[in-house]
């Protein structure tokens, strides 16, 4: 693939949100590039190894999860399907193997024939008024431009949209600090048969008040793995740090690794069940939970999720609570969607304000800090990717900006592939 090639469509960033914007692009005949800085798809289902899918169905009035009423299908369902298939979705629907979802990606990308590029970063880009024209590209081959008639930005950090000179937020409004980052790492050789959450809980806020644990996290959160004797720790806590400053990302990494293996030495000294336990492994990059967020045409609030508000112009729906862990130290803050019920995400929040060839998808769209910690989740950020997309497609097909673009044809091709919104 060489430069200067024009394109329908470009997306950045090819976590589970591009993924699925380009796939619903590309399956109505756009032709559509994905440009991801990793060697593989996925972004935080891979990258981050951030595992496993949080709830995606409607709570039960017992405060489970009832899960005869899913809110997130689409893609997001296909790509759960062809994760069984494979052998790497667990039986609980939610755990996955990461290494299966890497070729899951792989294969659907390379079936609706999406120009890929792997290994690559955008690192500036060609406007002209309100227009997108064209993104440079910084790989090992050098620079390389490439021309598209519409974008999305699926970075995660609204990369797209801040070189493209778009207005943004980031983090809380009184001091604009983000939600902590988090690396996440497995233990394997552990018998988890012998597990006694509570008693770990107490014992690790113990050590914590003697000050021989320097992690500021409340508690020891961890989750099943696809293999029976390794657990999954989501269980690191970098505070004060931003996830789109090099020099702080470079700081969290070192200083989350030292929570890491003080985690680990915790566990195999105190815990029954850890004795032999072995770190296998850290995450290939930290886990950012919020960094900038789009000034849109909307802006979702707390009030919104909370109150389930149905929006005329819905691409999505989501159901996991508002969970804010406390920008500045320890604490988490939930607040639950009420039983049986869910909130939906506007069209109008992916929409950057001043422009009418980019689009955002996933984490970055237009909210308040509070809203962003309840869609941020996998399940929903791959159906806000599957709305961008097919929005691109009608943009295409009919030559409009993307505020010109009829919801009601959005849903009814989201409707056409089983999507919910």
């Amino acid at each position: 693939m060489s430069g200067n090639k024009k394109y329908d469509l470009i997306v950045a960033g090819g976590g589970l949100s591009g993924v699925a914007a380009a796939v619903a692009a590309a399956r109505e005949g756009v032709k559509v590039l994905l440009i991801e800085k990793n060697g593989y798809l996925g972004g935080m289902a891979t990258a981050g190894l951030v595992n496993p899918f949080m709830p995606y169905c409607e709570r039960s009035e017992n405060g489970g999860y009832n899960w005869n009423k899913i809110v997130n299908e689409g893609l997001f369902k296909e790509i759960l399907r062809r994760l069984d298939e494979l052998e790497g979705l667990h039986k609980n629907r939610q755990t996955f193997n990461e290494e299966i979802m890497k070729l899951v990606l792989d294969r659907m990308i390379l079936e609706h024939k999406i120009d890929i590029l792997l290994h690559s970063f955008i690192s500036s880009v060609e406007k002209q008024g309100a227009r997108l024209k064209a993104v440079t590209v910084t790989s090992k081959s050098g620079t390389a431009s490439y021309e598209g008639s519409y974008f999305v930005d699926a970075t995660g950090d609204a990369d797209l949209s801040t070189l493209a000179g778009c207005e943004y937020r980031i983090g809380r409004d009184s001091d604009h600090l983000c939600q902590p980052m988090t690396l996440c790492f497995r233990l394997a050789n552990v018998d988890t048969s012998k597990y006694d959450r509570n008693f770990v809980n107490k014992k690790f806020n113990e050590m914590k008040q003697k000050g021989l644990i320097k992690n500021p996290r409340e508690d020891v959160l961890t989750f099943a793995h696809v293999v029976d004797d390794v657990m999954h720790f989501n269980s690191t806590r970098v505070v004060g740090k931003s996830g789109v400053k090099a020099e702080d990302l470079t700081q969290a990494e070192i200083e989350a690794r030292e929570q890491v293996y003080e985690l680990y030495r915790f566990m195999k000294d105190n815990i029954l069940g850890f004795e032999n336990c072995q770190l296998l492994m850290s995450a290939p990059e930290i886990g950012v939970r919020e960094s900038r967020r789009i000034v849109g045409e909307y802006t979702i609030t707390q009030e919104d999720l909370l109150n389930t508000v149905k929006f005329e112009d819905s691409i999505a729906r989501g159901t996991y609570p508002v969970d804010i862990h406390n920008p500045s130290g320890s604490g988490t803050v939930i607040q639950h969607i009420p039983a049986g019920d869910y909130y939906t995400i506007p069209y109008r929040a992916l929409l950057p304000k001043g422009m009418d060839n980019l689009i955002v998808a996933g984490r970055p769209i237009s909210s308040t800090h509070e809203a962003h910690s309840a869609y941020r989740v996998m399940p929903i950020c791959t159906c806000i990717g599957e709305g961008a997309g097919t929005a691109a497609s009608i943009a295409v097909k009919r030559n409009l900006a993307f505020r010109d673009v009829d919801y009601k044809e959005i849903q009814s091709l989201l409707d056409s592939h089983g999507a919910l919104y």
